[in-house]
């Protein structure tokens, strides 16, 4: 009975491995790096992607939303980033940080100047829908990144996680309606859509780092314990505060 139960207990473990199907350290620093990179082609795919989504928005329709959250590399920075946290690389996390800021800046212009120029300029039932967020969009955002850092680390190159990733935390649509509350004046869904976003982001660094960390990423320099302990003392705050306003929203709502 204790042999049968051990090997139970084995094949539950094996099942849930994170290790036993895991590409080789190198070839997750390359993939993860190189869907980080801010290139001119990136920046037109994200452009175009942030338009789409904007029409889409502004006219309600699902589907077109849907298919410029495929089209966005904003996913990329924030794993990219991640990789570089748990390596302990900080001029490479600089790099894409500061890459990331930059996505986002232009991807909010595009999305400013469309709704500057678009007829329409009552807000839809969609771009609504992205200045409300609860702490179910935390568990959107840190399972969604988990699911997605999963998949990109996989020795299996044919991976059909991102797509569905991308659908489900959504990180084109709140700055599309940040673009949309800055050309019509509304601060009040720039608050909304922006902390959505700000959600989506860090919940998604979150979930990848953890997932790096225990797949024993190699690390550029190692943390003395008080590095380490301060380290883990400012993720823990910034997970706290950034996930306060959420848990509140939705005992306001109840």
């Amino acid at each position: 009975m204790t042999n049968e139960t051990e090997t139970i207990k084995e094949q539950i473990k094996k099942a849930f491995s994170l290790t036993e199907d895991s590409a080789p350290h190198e070839e997750i620093r390359s993939r993860l790096l190189d869907g980080g990179k801010i290139t001119g082609t990136n920046m037109c795919v994200m452009v175009c992607a942030m338009v789409i989504a904007s029409v889409g928005l502004n006219v309600s329709s699902t589907a077109v939303i849907i298919g410029a959250m495929l089209i966005s590399p904003l996913m990329g920075s924030i794993l990219a980033s991640a990789f570089a946290s748990v390596s302990a690389d900080y001029p490479l996390l600089r790099k894409h940080m500061i890459g990331l800021g930059m996505q986002v800046l232009i991807s909010v212009a595009a999305a400013t100047l469309y709704f500057l120029f678009s007829p329409l300029k009552e807000p839809t039932v969609e771009l609504l829908a992205r200045t409300s967020p609860a702490f179910f969009d935390v568990l959107i955002a840190f399972f969604g990144g988990l699911a997605g850092i999963i998949g990109q680390t996989r020795l299996d190159k044919t991976n059909t996680v991102i797509p569905g990733v991308a659908i489900a935390t959504a990180l084109m649509p709140p700055l599309c309606t940040c673009g949309y509350s800055i050309a019509n004046g509304r601060w009040d869904m720039l608050i909304g859509a922006g902390y959505l976003f700000i959600i989506n982001a860090y919940f998604i660094f979150l979930s990848a780092s953890i997932i790096l960390s225990a797949l024993k990423i190699p690390k550029m320099k190692e943390l003395t314990p008080k590095e380490w302990k301060i380290h883990r003392f400012r993720m823990i705050r910034n997970t706290i505060i950034i996930a306060l306003p959420s848990i509140a929203a939705v005992y306001t709502m109840l």
